[in-house]
């Protein structure tokens, strides 16, 4: 019975931690793309305020530049040539709805009623005696009008914006925010109603901006909820994503606690068999021709009983132990081994990209084995791609310095791999003499689905040409992705689309018929 009862509670345990190693990615993915979302949101709730105030101030400018000519008329006889005036500036200038001068007080002449009309002028209802929102006048009574008044003395000229186009920018400028123009006690908001009760309460990414130019104000936000709307409309990829990786950690986890022996272990023996093998996959020219341009060098593990074992089951522990770094080394000599007696077929320079992590700078014997590796092909054959992963922080130390410049010296380039999704590799870019740039595919993937996504995509585009570096857009899967990069001069691209990693006889097979 104690037996039993120890291996009851072993099994709880066990099932506890794989639970726990499930539901926590994925808790904490979740909560890392609500607070994505929430700074996006608030990123583009501040430039809607902005665009918005852009718009209102343009649109105020026409009415300014309208008052102004139209006040030397003021005082004077409403007669044919005054009123032609009038009605000539609500032609010539956008958004002029309409103009009327008044003296002493009281409009006489109007261009929509000509001189038939007089009403008294209040001040106090123009927010620093220039701006009224109003809900209406008697031709609309329930379109806003957005009036501006100009005076000089008795004299004065007025020159109105239709609501039309001010509700227009409101429910237009944004998707995702809602915005409110408030001219004094009075607001108005998409649905073109003037109210002058309390401003609606916006709980999600509030922004208030007043314009620099006028005496108004913008107010944008979003009700309760928008954040996990967005989230459900923008991520559904992403939750599939954090939920796959949650259940692939509880998976890895239950894995490894039924290993009979220390999982360093096990990769210790496999590397002393030999199980690491490479894989290879395509990298073509950006151009029309597509041609060849090189490859990366995946490392995969043949496992004697489960296969062929997945990198993201065991690259973490080869990086964690230090493993990684005889487990590169191995890679690039089979590498050596397997392409050397075929690259005359190669174009010269012909990239190998291999991948490198922290574990492979702290010391110098990085150089040592590329050196071994170029030694197996004829001078400039081929061009050695170190990638720079970014699982784990590289610190710039002298150490690294000295690495890198011995590299460069000995004609190797250095890429950063999956840029724009680690929080290094901007410091890369700072302290180490970086060649390439290569995108990641949940950028790529986003080409024709998410603005943003692609928005980001464009600027890492543009920051590579303004450095002068390299760039190579990976997980290409769609012609449609392919057509937009090579558009965009990416200069080499890598995917499905071109090519699956491979073993290297099926790679040396595509290599002599491509």
């Amino acid at each position: 019975m104690p037996l039993i009862a120890k291996q009851l509670r072993h099994r709880s345990s066990r099932l506890l931690v794989t639970g726990l190693c499930t539901t926590l990615p994925i808790l904490l993915g979740v909560l890392i793309l609500y607070w994505q979302a929430e700074r996006t949101l608030e990123y583009s709730t501040a430039q809607t305020a902005q665009e918005a105030v852009r718009q209102f101030d343009l649109m105020l400018d026409n009415t300014a530049l309208a008052a102004q000519e139209l006040l030397p008329l003021a005082g004077h006889e409403c007669d044919n040539p005054t009123q032609w005036a009038l009605r000539d500036q609500v032609t010539r200038r956008p958004f002029v709805r309409a103009t009327t001068l008044s003296w002493q007080k009281n409009i006489y002449c109007s261009s929509l009623f000509g001189g038939n009309y007089l009403s008294p002028v209040n001040p106090e209802d123009y927010v620093d005696g220039r701006l009224w929102l109003m809900k209406g006048n008697p031709v609309t009574p329930d379109t806003a009008l957005l009036v501006y008044r100009l005076t000089d003395g008795d004299r004065g000229a007025f020159a109105s914006i239709d609501g039309y186009h001010l509700t227009n920018a409101l429910r237009l400028i944004s998707r995702y925010a809602q915005l409110v123009l408030q001219v004094g006690p009075n607001w108005l908001s998409a649905d073109g109603k003037v109210r002058n009760t309390p401003l609606p309460a916006f709980v999600v990414a509030h922004h208030h901006l007043d314009s620099t130019r006028y005496r108004y104000s913008v107010e944008a936000g979003m009700p309760e909820g928008e954040t996990w709307r967005y989230m459900q409309a923008r991520y559904p990829a992403l939750f599939v994503l954090v939920v796959f990786f949650g259940v692939m950690a509880g998976i890895l986890a239950h894995w490894l606690q039924k290993r009979s022996s220390a999982p360093t272990l096990e990769l210790q023996r496999a590397l002393v068999a030999n199980e690491f093998v490479p894989y290879y996959q395509p990298i073509v020219r950006g151009d029309n021709i597509r041609q060849w341009a090189g490859c990366e060098v995946l490392m995969r593990w043949n496992h004697p009983k489960e296969g062929l074992v997945r990198p993201d089951l065991f690259i973490p522990l080869a990086e964690h132990s230090g493993l990684i770094v005889p487990m590169t080394r191995a890679l690039m000599r089979q590498t050596a081994e397997q392409l050397a007696p075929h690259a005359e077929r190669f174009t010269p320079g012909f990239h190998i990209g291999v991948n490198i992590t922290a574990r492979h700078c702290h010391d110098l014997e990085l150089v040592e084995d590329c050196r071994e590796f170029l030694a197996a092909f004829a001078p400039g054959q081929i061009t050695l791609v170190l990638e720079l992963t970014e699982r784990e922080l590289i610190e710039p130390t002298e150490i690294t310095r000295q690495l890198f410049q011995a590299l460069h010296e000995m004609g190797v380039m250095i890429a950063i791999d999956d840029f724009g999704t680690g929080h290094s590799s901007l410091g890369y870019l700072r302290n180490f003499n970086v060649d390439y740039l290569k995108i990641d595919q949940s950028f790529v993937a986003m080409i024709g689905v998410d603005a943003l996504s692609r928005h980001i995509l464009d600027s890492i585009i543009e920051l590579s040409a303004k450095l002068d570096l390299g760039i190579v857009a990976e997980g290409v899967e769609t012609q449609e992705q392919c057509e937009y990069l090579a558009a965009q001069g990416v200069d080499f691209l890598q995917g499905y689309l071109f090519g699956k990693p491979v073993p290297s006889e099926e790679f040396i097979r595509f290599l002599n018929g491509h």
